[in-house]
């Protein structure tokens, strides 16, 4: 259960916020690191033309591909004399950024991220020093790791881990709509069923009525599903999402990150998004591709009463709410009603794989988030198979 709430990542509204911010702050010694995909873009000129200007001494390292424990050690190693960290680009690019800024500030974390474990979960203890400070400008909307105390690591024949820790969160984020102007469409909705999904998951996989944070989250992922109506019907007549309508979507994948929606729920009541990441790993699909295809026979075995994976109760009352929105296209059972929305935004749920790769997959996940560990449940190698054997039929 999470114990306490914790400050989130202050948001910046806007390149004009980062020069306010910057305003009559000490550090002078500032690093940039920047995605090569994004090193020419207006919001990163913007951004360095912010920084260039005395008193800051800026310099620039440009990042390209997902890193990995190595890659993020020698980054950190470059940033000798860095006194505030800035990450401009997508998930990949500033989980590296908050990786490289805790072990900047801690050198004994590596130890840590090395230690030997089948556990696909990293946590880093409450004493762990915030690292660098560190402002996140995001060139995606979904993932929100501007605003998150998680990253991920990729390792050596061990594939990717999810460390956890308050030291990783950002000190600020810079949500402009101006970083996200040449995001491809498909790529928004994927962004908004992203930040859907991480917000309903511990609703519906915690069996506990907490009403405040329920209706926090409630409200959160009606917005979030009216939003993804909009870029549907922004696509559809063949017109761009809008500046206004990327910054709203990016503000609500920030605050889907925020522990106060979900004080007082269990820590592992997110099974199907730890499935889903092992899915889109090993065949190396997009996340959003695994999550699509999963989460309608999720949501029906959790209606068909496996309590283990969450809620038939809570499940009904949430997508009574979300269908509301959209009641003509969307039907009342919430397994084929998440799966009409997500065809409906236009976002693909094919997997291609035969069984013996679905058991291999299913046999990883058991092995990095149960077998005795606490994260799946109790769910077992067989049963992980037939949810995955579902989504591949």
């Amino acid at each position: 259960m999470s114990a306490g709430w914790h400050a989130p990542a202050q948001q910046l509204i806007g390149c004009d916020s980062l020069g306010a911010w910057l305003t009559g702050r000490a550090e002078r010694q500032v690093t940039v690191l920047v995605d090569a995909a994004v090193a020419g873009a207006p919001v990163t000129g913007r951004v360095r033309g912010l920084l260039e200007r005395t008193p800051y001494r800026t310099r620039v390292l440009e990042l390209s591909g997902p890193g990995d424990l190595t890659t993020v050690r020698d980054l950190a190693d470059r940033l000798t004399g860095t006194e505030l960290l800035v990450g401009i680009g997508g998930g990949s690019l500033l989980d590296q950024a908050k990786l490289a800024a805790l072990l900047r500030t801690n050198p004994d974390a590596y130890a840590r991220l090395t230690v030997p474990q089948r556990s696909g979960l990293l946590v880093l203890g409450p004493g762990t020093r915030r690292g660098l400070p560190l402002v996140a400008v995001p060139t995606t909307v979904g993932t929100g790791t501007e605003s998150s105390g998680v990253a991920c690591l990729g390792y050596p024949l061990r594939g990717k881990r999810l460390v956890m820790g308050t030291a990783l969160r950002p000190t600020a984020a810079v949500l402009d709509p101006a970083a996200t102007a040449t995001l491809d469409d498909e790529l928004i909705a994927e962004g908004v069923l992203e930040a859907l999904f991480r917000t309903v998951s511990p609703y519906v996989g915690d069996h506990g009525e907490l009403p405040t944070e329920d209706a926090l989250v409630e409200t959160i992922a009606e917005r979030l599903v009216l939003l993804g109506h909009e870029v549907r019907d922004a696509r559809r007549g063949g017109r761009p999402t809008g500046d206004r309508l990327r910054l709203e979507i990016a503000k609500l994948s920030s605050l889907s990150h925020a522990e106060w929606a979900h004080l007082g729920r269990d820590l592992y009541a997110v099974k199907g998004w730890l499935i889903a990441n092992e899915l889109s790993s090993a065949l190396g699909v997009r996340k959003m591709t695994a999550v699509a295809a999963i989460l309608p026979h999720l949501w029906r075995a959790i209606a068909g009463g496996e309590a283990r994976l969450g809620s038939a109760a809570r499940l009904e009352r949430l997508w009574s709410r979300l269908r509301a929105t959209d009641p003509g296209t969307l039907p009342a059972d919430p397994a084929a009603g998440i799966e009409a929305l997500v065809d409906s935004w236009g976002i693909g749920r094919r997997i291609d794989a035969g069984p013996d790769r679905l058991a291999d997959i299913a046999g990883r996940t058991v092995r990095a988030w149960g077998a005795g560990l606490p994260m799946l449940g109790g769910l077992r190698t067989d049963e992980v198979y037939g949810l995955l054997a579902r989504t591949a039929a």
